[in-house]
């Protein structure tokens, strides 16, 4: 077969091998953190407020004083979900699973038989040559960083992660990490801390392999203080005209718990990309393996098709031209396999 027989399937579709569930929010003590049962639901509230006009005025509009005095006399009135923890409680629980699937780079659809045999090829050359431990340890890092928690996560006094390794219903092992002591800004770890680490990279290597059932829970302990608000993910309302309720904010919950979106805890954990052209003047530090090194809170894409550093031209680069990129961009492209997505010729 030539080179030139070989084109990018029109269908390719891969399913996710991180596979969160929703995370559910709790509250309690610190100090009772390790007693399940007196840990009670955070629930949802609604709270209207009046706000003031604060957004930037048009030219035209800065002069006119009058108009500008007879604006802020109008009430600006919103309707709002809030989460908070009760006044007795200082501790935020965060509580997810996350199963960690074999068969990474293999297609969930396909319908060129071709493509699939020399993408397969591709992947094993992945699995010999480089393996999946790097990748295993930075998603492991995630976890144990607590980056999950987002918003959560800052000002927080104490955050414990405890990562449980669950089989058949039995717990066969369980890490503990201060959060505090893994950064958010590189994949270092040193000292006790990193034992613990690399003993729970291995098991999600092992997952991602496929040579092992890989389930873990996971729970974020965050003290963030006494009736201290807290934030779990915010629906988006498509129809604007048609609000639930009025409510300009609304909250995510699962029953009547509040909590947070399994997509948003999974973007946390794939968070790993430092491996993007970074301009000399930015310190962004890690972001989302994104086919576009999408950043959507700066409406910037760092992987420009332009620079060839983006998943498609290096995929296509590896699979069809037999041009294998640098190892880091491997993992970069092997870390999007995992993702899960559509990935077809756009023909």
């Amino acid at each position: 077969m030539s080179k030139n027989e070989l084109k990018t399937a029109s269908v390719l579709a891969f399913e996710r091998k991180l596979d969160p569930s929703d995370g559910l929010f709790h509250a309690g003590d610190w100090e009772q953190r390790n007693t399940a049962k007196i840990w009670t639901p955070v629930a949802l509230r609604t709270k209207s407020v009046r706000g003031t006009i604060s957004n930037r005025l048009k030219d035209s509009e800065q002069k006119n004083t009058a108009k500008l005095d007879a604006d802020i006399q109008q009430p600006n009135l919103q309707t709002v979900d809030v989460a908070a923890l009760p006044p007795d409680t200082d501790t935020l629980r965060l509580r997810f699973t996350l199963r960690v699937l074999g068969g990474a780079g293999t297609p969930s659809a396909c319908n060129n038989a071709l493509y699939q045999a020399k993408l397969l090829q591709t992947v094993q050359q992945y699995r010999n040559n480089q393996g999946f431990g790097e990748l295993a340890r930075r998603y492991a890092h995630n976890l144990a960083n607590g980056r999950f928690l987002w918003r959560n996560r800052l000002g927080a006094e104490q955050i414990e992660i405890q990562v449980r390794h669950l089989r058949q219903g039995e717990q066969i092992a369980v890490w503990t990490f201060n959060a505090h002591d893994f950064s958010l800004r590189n994949f270092d770890a040193t000292g006790d801390a990193h034992a613990d680490l690399s003993a729970l990279a291995v098991a999600i290597e092992e997952g991602l392999s496929g040579s092992a059932h890989v389930l873990l829970e996971v729970t974020a302990y965050a003290r963030v203080g006494a009736g201290q608000e807290v934030y779990p993910s915010q629906e988006l309302i498509l129809d604007q005209g048609n609000r639930k309720g009025g409510k300009s904010k609304t909250l995510y919950k699962v029953g009547d718990i509040a909590a947070m979106h399994s997509q948003k805890i999974g973007n946390a954990l794939r968070t790993i990309d430092t491996w993007y052209p970074d301009p000399d003047d930015v310190q962004l530090g890690p972001i989302a393996a994104e086919p576009y090194g999408s950043v959507t809170s700066q409406g910037k894409a760092y992987r420009q098709p332009k620079d060839k550093m983006d998943f498609y031209n290096l995929l296509d680069g590896w699979v069809l031209k037999d041009k294998a990129p640098a190892p880091e961009q491997q993992h970069y492209l092997m870390a999007n396999l995992i993702r899960g997505g559509v990935f077809g010729d756009k023909d």
